[in-house]
């Protein structure tokens, strides 16, 4: 009988533990985006921590669907973990990449695009609204491989692949929020 509770126990926090996997995966990003600030940008450690931090931002939800642990706060925070991760990786790359003018312009206006999204959605559904679609996650992996092609591509050749897919996947967002549609 003590066995039997005893293998019941460890099997209960074996199964607690796995649900927890992606969550845990999106705390470690947060903590690798802020441990970025303290590393050279193009460094080997700086590689490092950015590839892992993006790697874990492409496992953490397929990991949480799997498992059959998807929640609210596991999205949110998956959110918040991406703003910190964009937010450091653009303190460290701004001052030394040159942005053209127009390309601020540009960015501008899907943020502006964004912004009025998520205002929409709150304003319309009284939540906050952030649908993944496909179009999004295409956006999210083109931004996180730019800094990695600064060596070899021009930011204006590159930047238009990835406005030109941002600018889409910003509209069909705000088209989801006002028709009521479920994410793709």
């Amino acid at each position: 009988s003590k066995l039997l509770n005893s293998w019941k126990n460890y099997r209960f926090v074996g199964e607690q533990m796995i649900k927890n996997v992606a969550n845990i995966l999106t705390s470690f990003r947060i903590l690798g985006s802020i441990l970025l600030l303290f590393f050279p940008v193009f460094s080997k450690a700086f590689y490092s921590i950015y590839l892992l931090c993006g790697f874990s931002d492409m496992i953490d939800g397929t990991i949480a669907r799997k498992t059959n642990s998807t929640s609210e706060f596991g999205a949110k925070m998956d959110t918040v973990a991406d703003l910190v991760f964009v937010v450091v990786s653009l303190i460290k790359l701004l001052p030394i990449i040159h942005i053209p003018g127009w390309l601020w312009i540009w960015v501008s206006v899907i943020a502006i695009i964004k912004i009025w999204n998520i205002i929409w959605g709150y304003v319309s559904k009284k939540q906050f609204i952030s649908p993944h679609t496909i179009m999004n996650k295409i956006t999210g992996l083109l931004l996180f491989l730019l800094p990695l092609t600064l060596s070899f591509v021009e930011l204006k050749y590159s930047s238009l692949v990835v406005c030109s897919i941002a600018t889409f996947a910003a509209i069909q967002e705000g088209v989801y929020i006002v028709r009521g549609c479920e994410s793709k």
